[in-house]
């Protein structure tokens, strides 16, 4: 990557540093501010792979445009046209130019599908509710938390969080929809079997708080992106919810 970035000039700026590409191990996001930058990022990082003997997945590898302006230029890799997209995933999360909502709706329904696969350990009379919770959080909430410290609440999110979590509990303690059995009898209920608890919502603003802090203290590439802003003038969306909106 360093080969390929040598002569390369990126005008993606964030809190005044440059940025052309994110990496972890092998895979490698491409940052440019135009399509006639992207597609010389992408040339030179194809030449450069070959000079070790490798090649970029034209199969693998997505195009997606933060932008107004509707794409127009073909890029290519080895002579095949990349497929452009409005989302892919990275590091197991969902990335599109809606922010934080469709990883986030993604989380709910891998959770409530994991929820419904351990019904057998849900309807055991034998194992105390104590216990059921504990495997609640272990093994189906932590599907739910995964990187969630980098997400975006607004409080249409905020709302299935909690309906979600009651969810979980009305299943765990098998409390129909038809018993008409409140959320704060739910609550109580939770509560008489493991003492106070933390709920979801809270939990995963401490994780945001806990990795802004983090962060924050810590110089680098994180902090920069953390505090930085990126020229360009006003978001596409208008006044849509930041992240650093709900630290």
């Amino acid at each position: 990557m360093t080969d390929a970035l040598e002569d390369h000039r990126g005008t993606v700026s964030i809190g005044g540093r440059p940025i052309t590409n994110l990496r972890f191990a092998v895979d490698i996001d491409g940052l440019a501010g135009n399509e006639c930058e992207l597609a010389s990022l992408v040339e030179q990082l194809d030449k450069a792979s070959s000079n070790f003997g490798t090649e970029i997945s034209a199969q693998k590898t997505k195009i997606m445009a933060n932008s107004k302006e509707p794409s127009k230029k073909e890029i290519k890799v080895n002579g095949q046209i990349l497929e452009r997209v409005t989302k892919f995933k990275y590091l197991g999360s969902i990335i599109t130019n809606e922010g934080s909502k469709p990883e986030i709706l993604s989380r709910l329904a891998q959770t409530t599908a994991a929820l419904t696969k351990l019904k057998s350990i849900w309807n055991n009379t034998n194992i105390s509710i104590s216990s059921k919770i504990r495997q609640l959080r272990s093994l189906v909430m932590s599907i739910f938390l995964y990187a969630c410290e980098s997400w975006t609440l607004n409080a249409d999110i905020e709302r299935r969080i909690r309906a979600m979590e009651m969810r979980c509990y009305r299943r765990l303690l098998g409390i129909s929809y038809k018993d008409h059995t409140t959320n704060e009898e739910v609550c109580r209920r939770i509560v008489n079997a493991i003492g106070p608890h933390v709920d979801l919502l809270t939990i995963v603003r401490q994780r945001k708080l806990k990795w802004y802090v983090h962060t924050t203290r810590s110089p680098g590439l994180a902090k920069t992106i953390m505090h930085g802003t990126v020229n360009g003038g006003r978001r596409n969306a208008g006044m849509t919810t930041r992240r650093m909106d709900k630290i």
